[in-house]
């Protein structure tokens, strides 16, 4: 079998590694032992939080759609209920833009929750 010489994707390999640790701090941006190492913590971070912002988005629609309704004299948990009697499917995050941006569309689907 004929010997191979791996010099190019070695360097490659360690280049794409040093390069995706740029901006790390201390020996992670420039020891690869440390930068592999690094990344694999990052990549399972990463991973954990791209689930976690679901909820954040959630909870902050939430609150948005919350905002919205009090001026009206509603609770957000009040006017969630009102909607599912009143079958009226829209997701929070089409309600949370409408609470902050379109008030009259938003102070419409209250009125038409509250019949």
């Amino acid at each position: 079998m004929t010997r191979v010489k791996r010099g190019t994707t070695s360097l490659k390999h360690r280049r794409n590694v040093l390069k995706q640790t740029k901006g790390f701090r201390n020996s992670p941006k420039s020891k690869e032992r440390a930068a592999t190492e690094a990344l694999l913590h990052a990549y399972t971070h990463s991973f954990h939080d791209r689930r976690k912002k679901k909820g954040v988005f959630r909870r902050l629609w939430n609150v948005k759609i919350n905002a919205g309704t009090r001026p009206h004299g509603i609770s957000y948990s009040v006017f969630i209920d009102k909607l599912t009697k009143a079958k009226i499917a829209i997701n929070r995050k089409m309600l949370a833009e409408l609470a902050e941006n379109h008030k009259p569309a938003f102070e419409a689907i209250i009125q038409e929750a509250s019949k």
